[in-house]
């Protein structure tokens, strides 16, 4: 059985409260914290993970895509969050992190973006929780899926059987089985979800999978 992570990156900010109660049949909330260095976009700080954190029983799924992650992962574990994910390819304090993570009794994920080959997490693999696979280039939702994102999925699956591989970036029902084929067991869902005619059947559709 899949997790579904919908990301908050493509819901109605005004009404982010009832959106968020939209995705209740949910596992994850995804929440993407861009820091406009790291990706060329702003978007939310923990204020925003501490307020949904009231209004939700999800797991909160907080995916720093930021430079320097250690000056903040101590704040976003304050507000709420349940899996910290942080980027290979950012400058990092890994081993911070690490312990930060693991004192607070949270989950510790690394992303990838396209660019960068699966092999990279190999070393890592026995630190971490989960291995987020970005399936487009970071920073924007909206994007269409890129179906080299597969073979890494693959790969990292084949390093470890057990760890949990969330994918990231244009999934929909029309490709979800290929990335679960694969490997994947947690998936991000963010237009595919919030941009539907009925939220919750969105939800319940992908969890079919």
């Amino acid at each position: 059985m899949i997790k579904l992570s919908p990301s908050v990156l493509a819901a109605d900010f005004a009404c982010l409260k009832d959106e968020i109660e939209k995705i209740s049949g949910a596992d994850y909330v995804h929440i993407d914290v861009m820091d406009g260095h790291f990706v060329p976009n702003i978007t939310f700080g923990p204020d925003i993970v501490k307020c949904i954190k009231k209004h939700t029983n999800l797991v909160l799924d907080v995916h720093l895509m930021i430079e320097n992650p250690e000056k903040y992962v101590d704040v976003f574990l304050k507000s709420g969050a349940d899996i910290i994910t942080v980027h290979y390819e950012c400058n990092m304090d890994f081993e911070y992190i690490k312990n930060a993570v693991k004192s607070a009794g949270k989950k510790l994920g690394i992303s990838i973006k396209p660019k960068t080959d699966a092999e990279v997490l190999e070393k890592f693999l026995p630190d971490i929780d989960m291995a987020l696979v970005m399936s487009v280039e970071p920073g924007f939702g909206g994007q269409k899926f890129m179906p080299e994102s597969i073979d890494k999925i693959k790969k990292i699956r084949l390093m470890d059987k057990n760890i949990d591989i969330e994918v990231d970036g244009g999934i929909g029902e029309d490709n979800i089985k290929s990335v679960v084929d694969a490997g994947a067991n947690v998936i991000v869902a963010g237009s595919s979800v919030f941009k539907a005619d009925d939220v919750r059947k969105a939800v319940e559709s992908l969890k079919k999978f």
